[in-house]
Formats: C-alpha cells, sequence, structure tokens
C-alpha cells in the first residue's frame, strides 16, 4: 500500500464543486487519508484565466505510479478535462505530487512532481496536510520546502469545505 500526495485545481466554471467531485471519484478508488483546505491562487503561468481554488489530498493506494495517473487521468476526463496544454485554464487538474519514500520517472508520470519545491500554491496546502512528509529526492520536509520556497504569488486560504464526512 502506498501513501500518496495529490494536488487538485480548479479555475473554469464551479470550481468548489469541480474540486468536491474530484475528491469524491478519487474517494471511490483509494482510501482518503486527509484533504486540506481549499485555497485561492493566482493562475500561475498562464496569461489569462480566472484565479484557481486548489487543494490538496493524502490517500493510500495499491496502484503504482503508471497506473495511479491513469485513473486520475480517467476521472479528469469524466469532469470534463481536455489536455490541449498545460498552461490552459481547466476544469479539474489532478497531479501526483509524492509517493512516500519513492522517486519514479517513465515517459506517462514524474514522482515527485518536479514542480512541487518551487510552487507555493501546491506547497501550501500539502503542508497543511503532510508537513513532516520528506521529499524523497531533495530529503526535505514540506515545510522547511515551503520555507525555502521563493515563489511570491498569491495563495489565500479560504472557508469553502471540498468534502463532505462521509468520504472521510
Amino acid at each position: 500500500m502506498y501513501k500518496v500526495y495529490l494536488g487538485l485545481g480548479s479555475n473554469l466554471g464551479n470550481r468548489i464543486q469541480n474540486l468536491t467531485r474530484a475528491v469524491e471519484e478519487i474517494a471511490a478508488v483509494a482510501t482518503v487519508n486527509a484533504v486540506s483546505s481549499v485555497y485561492e491562487t493566482a493562475p500561475v503561468g498562464m496569461e489569462s484565466g480566472e484565479d484557481f481554488l486548489n487543494c490538496a489530498m493524502a490517500i493510500q493506494t495499491e496502484d503504482d505510479p503508471p497506473l495511479l495517473i491513469v485513473t486520475l487521468n480517467a476521472i479528469e476526463k469524466k469532469l470534463g478535462r481536455r489536455h490541449p496544454s498545460h498552461l490552459e485554464p481547466r476544469l479539474i487538474d489532478i497531479d501526483i505530487l509524492m509517493y512516500r519514500g519513492l522517486s519514479y520517472h517513465d515517459h506517462t508520470v514524474t514522482v515527485p512532481h518536479p514542480g512541487l519545491p518551487h510552487r507555493r500554491f501546491v506547497l501550501e496546502p500539502l503542508n497543511e496536510i503532510a508537513p513532516t512528509a520528506v521529499h524523497p529526492v531533495i530529503g526535505k520536509t514540506v515545510a522547511s520546502l515551503l520555507r525555502q520556497c521563493h515563489d511570491q504569488h498569491r495563495v489565500v486560504r479560504t472557508d469553502q469545505p471540498v468534502f463532505t464526512t462521509t468520504i472521510m
């Protein structure tokens, strides 16, 4: 059984509903251990688009990275995601951030996510649920990565819930 950390984001349509539906879909295929608060964030790297709502999840799964990414891509597609470019607005985006203690790379997925140490919009929600999780390549905790992150884009915690107590 793997402990996996996911990052979720939405900046099109009903953003909170998109996140909630994604959490529910993930809960149907994996054990959910934690879901962070929702954070409103700037659309980093995009020329246009609404602000994102982001959150992080901790799950347990028997799936290895290539199998999990196929499952997560299927959930994105089911929820209306198109994959024309990673720098365009989207209904839902689900990224594998880290597999606890595992480093993996192939043509479909890289774990841990290469942008993780440089993205405050990912580190803030992840730090909320897993501050002591250690990046398996860099060897630093999420809390340490957040303290050292130079990204100054806006990340604001909201009071919007993305899950019901029936999931966890």
